[in-house]
């Protein structure tokens, strides 16, 4: 992309402003810093680096004169979610369209401040709670000096997962997804952030595979010799997988279940499987195929005969992950809405992308083996509620400038996800936002319903393989919740 003509504002002239305004001068492909712009009078009126410093914020950008190639940039990451806001919507008043903004300091790594670390701004900056931080060098020690694989790596959980594995210290980071798209972009974006500074010199791998093929999953974990994996690789789009339930079961439960295989036959010492509130007493195939991804990791932890650490990690919904509600809401508001909400009761709990991430990475150094983990959450928000703050939050009146619609339930949803059942009971541990669940395998027929699975699943004679209606008639005579919800006849 060419840069040039395009004059760049930043938003606080402080140590992280100064830090982007030098690289920007440094590089001079992304454009010329114009000015800081600042609410600190002993800095409005004179010049950092020749960058003048101009403001207030509030009063100044209100009548700046733009282009619609111009661009500002928020390099505020100390100041609170309400000043933040207030910017962002002074900005777009003023008719900046290209908007970014810096991470909050506990999420720039290594304490430094660079370009490429700016994103464009979105309402997970302003909306619901302030953000779990994790100090992520202490988090990550377990894993210096190892090989760690992530599954899903081009996804929004592994993508990020990836960014801050950057500063553990680890020999290879192995991007493993079957996409080449989506990975051949995050491993340009790790290695953009390594040429900036940020991170340790791990020797980044991209591998392109598929997890359904048994024999490969075995093959490919010899080879890489990997310690650690993170299994983010899932289908999750939860009407999409009900109209899919056959590959669904194949990709989620059979491709797990490789992966696992491999990695004890292979001596991977931890595991960590990303869960979801939606495999507790699941009421929809994607649920549960996780609540059978679950039940795959303590079986395997208990069988393997290395030192190891097998786990599992459950939360909730994550904002701005693909198929999550906000991307929705932006998309719909790009067209003049209306935003569609399931039910006006609808509630889930909800968590940002870098803080489930780094939560995960924290319970992969702690978690025991055959052990299993809550992320807390906090309270459960309405859907219509983030709506209605998606719309404010964008300059505009719900109602009065976007409707809102009701489209009722879909397929596999419910109006409430649990976190757990009433047989978990988490406990708290040393880290007050994870919690550890009492899980056991107790009477469940793993193996046997896996066996009743497979000839519709992966191989089988023609009267069964892919068969729908056979799989769905197993699913609710195995699992009661599953037969009590369900919305459509095998």
């Amino acid at each position: 992309m060419n840069y040039s003509g395009k004059y760049i504002y930043i938003i606080g002239a402080g140590f992280a402003g100064q830090m982007i305004a030098a690289e920007i001068n440094r590089k001079k492909i992304f454009g010329k810093t114009a000015a800081f712009i600042d609410d600190d009078p002993n800095l409005i009126g004179k010049t950092v680096d020749n960058i003048p410093v101009l403001g207030p914020i509030d009063q100044f950008i209100s009548f700046l004169r733009h282009t619609d190639r111009d661009e500002a940039i928020i390099a505020m990451p100390s100041a609170s979610k309400e000043r933040i806001k207030k910017v962002y919507e002074t900005l777009t008043k003023a008719g900046f369209s290209r908007i970014k903004i810096l991470p909050a300091l506990s999420q720039i790594i290594d304490g430094s401040a660079h370009l490429v670390q700016a994103r464009e701004i979105d309402p997970l900056d302003v909306l619901g709670r302030t953000p779990v931080t994790v100090p992520l060098k202490e988090s990550l020690a377990y894993l210096r000096g190892k090989r760690v694989l992530i599954t899903g790596a081009g996804g929004s959980i592994g993508s990020e997962l990836a960014r801050q594995l950057l500063s553990g210290g680890a020999q290879r980071l192995y991007l493993f997804g079957h996409g080449e798209n989506s990975i051949y972009q995050i491993d340009k974006e790790l290695h953009i952030l390594q040429k900036e500074g940020i991170g340790e010199k791990a020797v980044i791998v991209p591998v392109i595979g598929d997890l359904k093929n048994r024999e490969y999953m075995r093959y490919i974990l010899s080879k890489l010799q990997a310690s650690v994996i993170f299994h983010c690789a899932a289908y999750k789009h939860v009407p999409l997988m009900e109209e899919n339930p056959v590959a669904v079961m194949e990709n989620n439960v059979f491709g797990t279940k490789n992966l696992l295989d491999a990695a004890a036959e292979n001596g991977v010492e931890r595991f960590v499987l990303l869960s979801t509130d939606k495999a507790v007493e699941p009421v929809s195939v994607y649920g549960v195929s996780k609540m059978l991804c679950e039940k795959l990791v303590l079986e395997t932890a208990q069988n393997i005969k290395i030192p190891g650490a097998y786990m599992f990690v459950r939360f909730g919904n994550v904002l701005g992950s693909r198929g999550s509600i906000l991307p929705l809401f932006a998309e719909q508001l790009k067209t003049g809405g209306p935003l569609t909400v399931t039910d006006p009761n609808m509630k889930r709990f909800f968590m940002t992308i870098p803080e489930a991430c780094s939560l995960v990475l924290k319970t992969g150094g702690v978690g025991i083996n055959a052990a299993s983990y809550l992320l807390d959450m906090g309270d459960p928000i309405k859907i219509e509620d983030i709506a209605r703050q998606f719309i404010r939050f964008s300059g505009l009146e719900p109602e009065t400038d976007v409707a809102i619609r009701y489209i009722g339930l879909r397929p596999g949803e419910r109006l409430e996800e649990p976190l757990w059942t009433k047989e978990e009971n988490p406990e708290p541990t040393e880290h007050p936002k994870i919690l550890k669940l009492n899980c056991s395998q107790g009477s469940f027929p793993l193996d046997k319903l896996l066996k009743k699975l497979y000839p519709i699943c992966v191989e089988g004679p023609k009267d069964v393989y892919r068969s729908r209606s056979k799989l769905l008639e197993i699913l609710t005579q195995a699992i009661p919740s599953f037969k009590d919800a369900y919305h459509d006849k095998p």
